[in-house]
């Protein structure tokens, strides 16, 4: 293995350093955007009887508000329950934009990985074939299997870029499309809130 990074040349080291991110970012993206962290069960639930019995206080909306993503969104429109639901709703929405925000977070690093990985190989193999036909106008082609070996070290550079692009555009598709499904149930989840807290106060 470290035989190809030396054959490599330097653009490797980058290359590398790309990977390493791409590992990284994968595994905090998978962290932070588990189902139960973001969407904790029954918790438009637990607020409902929270409010019903009259135990809905500030002190308590902090709490949901610190649980999740989702309860930073449901804090915003529960902070202004006692308004209309155009007031809610607006509410919910600001704090809603920060929210995806912070869930898309990484995702364009690792997007940019994917984009320049490739590049980074291909820049490496162009570097390496102007490389071998230096040595051929300097040496001629006396020596085949040299400058096939030449051209092999040339080309490990794209191998390497490719192994890094591939893996981080399966994950930024993936982590993208989590995050609109994510996205959406946490609409689904604030509409109910707002449904139930204004239903009850028409009621009233």
């Amino acid at each position: 293995m470290l035989e190809l990074v030396k054959a490599g040349g330097w653009l490797m080291m980058p290359i590398i350093v790309c990977s390493v991110m791409v590992l990284a970012i994968i595994f905090e993206r998978l962290w932070a955007l588990q189902t139960r962290r973001v969407l904790p069960n029954n918790l438009v639930a637990k607020v409902w009887s929270l409010h019903k019995n009259n135990q809905l206080t500030d002190v308590q909306i902090d709490v949901v508000r610190e649980s999740s993503p989702l309860g930073r969104i449901l804090a915003a429109g529960l902070l202004n329950r006692m308004h209309s639901r155009e007031v809610m709703k607006e509410s919910i929405e600001e704090t809603g934009r920060q929210v995806v925000h912070e869930l898309e977070h990484y995702l364009n690093a690792l997007g940019t990985i994917a984009s320049i990985s490739p590049l980074l190989g291909l820049l490496g193999t162009v570097i390496g074939m102007i490389e071998v036909f230096a040595a051929i106008v300097g040496a001629g082609v006396g020596n085949p299997a040299e400058l096939a070996g030449g051209i092999s070290k040339a080309l490990i550079t794209t191998a390497t870029g490719l192994s890094v692009a591939i893996p981080a555009i399966i994950a930024h598709r993936y982590f993208s499309g989590l995050v609109e499904r994510l996205v959406v149930r946490m609409e689904e989840e604030a509409l109910k809130m707002i449904d139930i807290m204004q239903g009850e106060r028409e009621k009233e």
